[in-house]
C-alpha cells in the first residue's frame, strides 16, 4: 500500500486541480504535495498527472485512481462519523434462552452496566441456537445440552436447585393442605414441556409418588409456566434462579421448605478467538459472580 500520506496530497490535489489549493487543504507547502505526488507515481508506476507551468490535469490512469481513492476516503470519513455518533463505549451481543433472559438477567443488567460503563448490551432472546462463528453475537446463553462446535467454547452455568411453587392465595384456599411432595396428587400440575427436570422425573425422585400427569396446563417456556403460578391456576416446577422476583415479593411461595434437586441447566458459549477480549471476558466474570449470590430464599 502506498502511504497515507502521497494518497491524501494525491486525492486533494485531484479534487481541488491543484497543487497550491492542496497545500492549503493539508497545511503543508506546494513542493511538499509536489514531492508525495512524484513518490506515489513511482509506487504505481504510472503518471497520474500530466503537467505544465501553471495547470495540472489527471491522466486517464490518474482519473481512475482518483475515483477509488475517493470513493475510499469518502468511506473512512463515514465510518469516521459513524464511531463518533456511537460514542466511545463498546457494544456486546448476548443471545440467550427466552426465559433466562427475561427472568434473571434482564432485571440485573443494570448492574452490569453499572460495573462496566464503557460497556453497552445488547439483548436478543430466542430458543433458536445461533452461529458465533456469524459474528454477530458475542456470547450465547443456552438451555440444555450444547453440541459442541469447532472454534466454540461453552462454560456450564452453576447447577440449578428446582423447586416447587405455587401462589400464597393458592396455598390458602386449597381445600386439601400441602405439607409433602405426595399432597400435590391433588392439586394442578403447571408444566414446563421442554424443562430438564418434569414433574415425572420429580415424582421418581421423592418417592416415586403418584401424580396426575395427564391434567394441567403446558408450556413450552418457563416465564409462562411461572406466570399461571403467579395468578394462582397451579403448582409449579422451576429453577430457583428464574423465581427470584416472584419469591422476593411474596407472589410465590417454595413448598416443602428447603428440599430442592440440583440440575446442571444452563451454559455459556463464545468463540475461543474471542474468550479473552475485555468485553466478553467482563461479562462471563460477572455473570459467574451474580450467579454466586443467586440463592434459593
Amino acid at each position: 500500500m502506498p502511504s497515507l500520506k502521497s494518497l491524501q496530497a494525491f486525492e486533494a490535489a485531484a479534487r481541488r486541480g491543484s497543487f497550491a489549493a492542496a497545500a492549503d487543504e493539508l497545511h503543508v507547502t506546494a513542493s511538499a504535495i509536489s514531492h508525495q505526488i512524484r513518490f506515489l507515481e513511482q509506487e504505481v508506476g504510472v503518471s497520474l498527472f500530466h503537467r505544465n507551468t501553471r495547470t495540472i490535469a489527471l491522466t486517464d490512469a490518474g482519473d481512475s485512481y482518483f475515483h477509488n481513492i475517493s470513493e475510499a476516503f469518502t468511506m473512512m470519513e463515514a465510518g469516521t462519523r459513524e464511531i463518533e455518533r456511537r460514542g466511545k463505549s463498546d457494544i456486546l451481543t448476548v443471545h440467550s434462552v427466552p426465559s433466562f433472559a427475561t427472568q434473571w438477567l434482564m432485571p440485573r443488567l443494570a448492574r452490569f452496566s453499572a460495573q462496566h460503563s464503557s460497556i453497552d448490551v445488547r439483548l436478543y432472546a430466542s430458543a433458536d441456537p445461533v452461529d458465533l462463528n456469524a459474528g454477530l453475537v458475542d456470547v450465547d446463553i443456552r438451555y440444555g445440552s450444547v453440541l459442541p462446535s469447532r472454534g466454540v467454547t461453552t462454560i456450564s452455568l452453576p447447577d440449578e436447585a428446582v423447586i416447587a411453587l405455587c401462589s400464597p392465595d393458592l396455598l390458602k384456599r386449597s381445600p386439601h393442605p400441602i405439607r409433602e411432595p405426595a399432597d400435590l396428587q391433588y392439586q394442578t400440575l403447571i408444566h414446563s414441556e421442554v424443562n430438564l427436570l418434569t414433574w415425572y422425573g420429580w415424582a421418581k425422585l421423592h418417592g416415586d409418588i403418584r401424580l396426575d400427569l395427564d391434567r394441567g396446563p403446558r408450556f413450552d417456556r418457563s416465564f409462562m409456566s411461572i406466570s399461571t403460578a403467579v395468578d394462582g391456576h397451579g403448582i409449579c416446577l422451576e429453577s430457583h434462579i428464574l423465581v427470584e422476583k416472584e419469591l422476593q415479593t411474596g407472589r410465590l411461595v417454595k413448598l416443602f421448605g428447603d428440599e430442592r434437586d440440583m440440575v446442571a441447566c444452563h451454559s455459556i458459549s463464545m468463540l475461543k478467538a474471542k474468550q479473552n477480549v475485555p468485553k466478553v471476558k467482563a461479562f462471563q466474570t460477572w455473570i459467574l459472580e451474580e450467579l454466586k449470590l443467586s440463592k434459593a430464599t
